[in-house]
C-alpha cells in the first residue's frame, strides 16, 4: 500500500462529536463520553475510507498564542473564558466536553495513536509543520478553512474538510478552492486577512468581503503586492479601495503572521506509523474501554486500525 499520512485537527473533531453525540452517552459511572465516542467513530470512519499507512491527532497546547495576540489582541478574544497571565487562556468550553479531554488523550495514546503538539503554538501550526515537511502525500482532517492554505497539489497534500458533516466531507484540492473562493489555495491565507474571519476575531480591511478579495488577489497576486499598489497609488486599485486598504495598513502589516500556519517546527523524529497493538496492549484497551463504556466505538477504531478486539 502507498504511503500516505493523515493529520487531524483533534480539537475540531471532538468538538464536533461533542455536538453531534448526546451527552446521554454515558460511561457506567454517569459521566459522559460523546465527544470520546464520537471521535472514536470519525477515526474509524476516516482510516477505513481514506486508508493512511499513518496518523497523527494534532493537539492544541495553546489555543491561543501570546504572540499572536500580542500581534491582534482580538485574535479569539470573544472565546476566552479566563485569562491566565504568563499562562494558556481559558477558552469557554462546556464543562461535560473539558472533562473528556484527559479522557480522550489517554484513549488515544493507548490506541496506539500518535499526540503531537508544540508549547506556544495551535494544532494548525502542527499540522501546517507536518504536511509542509512530509515526505509522503498528506490527508489533513478539520473543520477549520484557515488550513485551506495548506492544499498543493504537487505535493499531494489534500484537506477533507467536516464543515458539513463526515458523511458529506468535501475533498479540497486546488481546483476545489480556486472554484469556491476564486483564489489559489497558496494565496487563501492573503485571501483571509483581507476579509478577516469573526470566527478568529480578524477584523479584516473594512469594506473588503469574498469578492472584492478575491478579485484583488486575481490581480495582484499577494498581498504584499496588493499593499505596495496603495503605497504607490497605482491606477489599478481604484481610489476607495486604495483608501480602504491605507486604512487599514497597521494591521494588514501583522494579519498574514496571525493568519499563516507554522510550517517549521521540529518534532525530532516519531513514527506515526498504523501498527496492530499486541495482546498485552489489546488488553488493556478493552479493560479501558469498559471501564469508561466506550463499546462498539472503541472496537470499530481498533478494526479500522488493525487490531481485532
Amino acid at each position: 500500500m502507498a504511503e500516505r499520512l493523515m493529520l487531524l485537527d483533534t480539537a475540531s473533531l471532538y468538538f464536533r462529536s461533542f455536538y453531534g453525540v448526546p451527552t446521554k452517552v454515558q460511561a457506567p459511572d454517569g459521566t459522559p463520553v460523546n465527544a470520546a465516542r464520537g471521535l472514536l467513530d470519525i477515526i474509524a470512519k476516516l482510516v477505513t475510507d481514506f486508508e493512511p499507512t499513518h496518523l497523527v491527532a494534532c493537539w492544541d497546547d495553546d489555543w491561543r498564542p501570546q504572540w499572536r495576540v500580542d500581534l491582534i489582541p482580538s485574535y479569539k478574544e470573544h472565546r476566552v473564558k479566563e485569562v491566565v497571565p504568563g499562562g494558556v487562556d481559558v477558552e469557554e468550553t462546556p464543562d461535560e466536553l473539558v472533562a473528556q479531554i484527559p479522557l480522550i488523550r489517554e484513549m488515544l495514546d493507548k490506541l496506539g495513536v500518535t499526540v503531537l503538539g508544540a508549547g506556544q503554538h495551535e494544532a494548525d501550526d502542527v499540522i501546517g509543520s507536518l504536511a509542509s515537511q512530509a515526505q509522503m502525500p498528506v490527508d489533513v482532517v478539520t473543520g477549520d478553512r484557515d488550513l485551506f492554505q495548506l492544499v498543493d497539489d504537487d505535493a499531494d497534500v489534500r484537506i477533507m474538510y467536516t464543515a458539513r458533516g463526515m458523511s458529506r466531507l468535501e475533498v479540497l484540492t486546488n481546483d476545489v478552492v480556486k472554484s469556491k473562493y476564486g483564489v489559489a489555495a497558496h494565496q487563501y491565507a492573503d485571501f483571509a486577512a483581507l476579509r478577516g474571519d469573526n470566527s478568529d476575531g480578524l477584523p479584516g480591511v473594512a469594506g473588503v468581503g469574498d469578492k472584492t478579495a478575491a478579485g484583488l488577489l486575481q490581480e495582484h497576486g499577494s498581498l504584499a503586492r496588493i499593499i505596495a499598489a496603495a503605497e504607490e497609488h497605482s491606477p489599478e486599485l481604484s481610489r476607495s479601495v486604495r483608501a480602504k486598504i491605507t486604512a487599514a495598513e497597521d494591521y494588514l502589516k501583522v494579519a498574514p503572521t496571525v493568519v499563516g500556519v507554522v510550517r517549521d517546527l521540529d518534532f525530532g523524529s516519531f513514527d506515526a506509523q498504523i501498527r496492530p497493538l499486541p495482546a498485552d496492549r489489546l488488553a488493556d484497551v478493552e479493560r479501558f474501554a469498559e471501564e469508561h463504556g466506550l463499546g462498539g466505538s472503541m472496537k470499530r477504531a481498533l478494526h479500522a486500525l488493525g487490531t481485532e478486539a
